[in-house]
């Protein structure tokens, strides 16, 4: 037990920068905290004290804003960081080296009692109100982002945006000298790089048209010009908005 409670501390040196000591640790950080509520409430769930289990859960719901069933299955080095918000359901099971960050859901799909929650294998990182759903299977080492919202299988070191989610690209390994690489926030961005190739393809249809119709002369020459600035002021505010920006 000593030696799990060790290693949940250096788990959260690991992957939290702002970690300082140890105490602070033991003393401030619900993550860690609902992780040791849960081991609790699993040894009872297993030895058939089923409602002792859900109780420990629900304590430890209370106290941290975290809700893991007693009857899911989590592997080691697991940290969740913040916390608030996040809910593991009964049939999940999660490997070694997994983060999850605040709001994220690992929730069921059917009412059979089978297998109905999500497995995220080794390494797996979930940002931040994240839903994944169903029993699907999360590969090893991947990234889900923010708000994305999972319905299918995800295949070993890919990245996943979007509602649904969607596989973006392909990770290297996440575990870098021994540490989880945590910029998750590099993510692709498929509807901007969407719409970058329209801009391109209204790009190349004006010129062409130009070169069949050249530029009229006089008072049409003034509507033209000014149609023209027009379409690069709203081209500019495309632009800002693909760069994060904002219209």
């Amino acid at each position: 037990m000593f030696e799990l409670i060790r290693e949940d501390i250096r788990t959260a040196f690991d992957r939290d920068p702002a970690t300082r000591s140890a105490w602070e640790v033991l003393t401030c950080y619900p993550g860690v905290h609902a992780i040791w509520g849960y081991r609790i409430a699993h040894y009872l769930w297993v030895h058939h004290f089923k409602w002792a289990g859900r109780f420990v859960s629900h304590l430890m719901r209370w106290l941290t804003g975290i809700e893991i069933h007693p009857g899911a299955k989590i592997g080691r080095r697991f940290f969740i960081d913040h916390g608030m918000g996040i809910v593991i359901g009964e049939t999940t099971e999660i490997g070694d080296d997994v983060t999850l960050y605040h709001g994220v859901t690992l929730g069921g799909t059917t009412w059979e009692r089978t297998k109905r929650h999500p497995t995220l294998e080794d390494g797996v990182i979930v940002g931040a109100g994240a839903k994944v759903l169903g029993a699907i299977t999360i590969g090893e080492q991947s990234r889900i982002g923010a708000n994305s919202v999972v319905l299918r299988d995800v295949p070993q070191h890919s990245t996943v945006v979007g509602i649904p989610g969607t596989i973006v690209s392909s990770t290297e390994s996440l575990i870098e000298n021994g540490r989880i690489n945590l910029d998750h926030h590099l993510l692709a961005n498929p509807v901007a790089e969407a719409l970058e190739h329209v801009l391109k393809m209204i790009d190349d249809v004006n010129a062409r048209i130009d070169a069949f119709h050249p530029r009229p002369t006089g008072a049409t020459a003034e509507v033209d010009e000014q149609l023209e600035r027009d379409m690069e002021e709203e081209q500019k505010k495309l632009e800002r908005f693909l760069g994060g920006g904002g219209i």
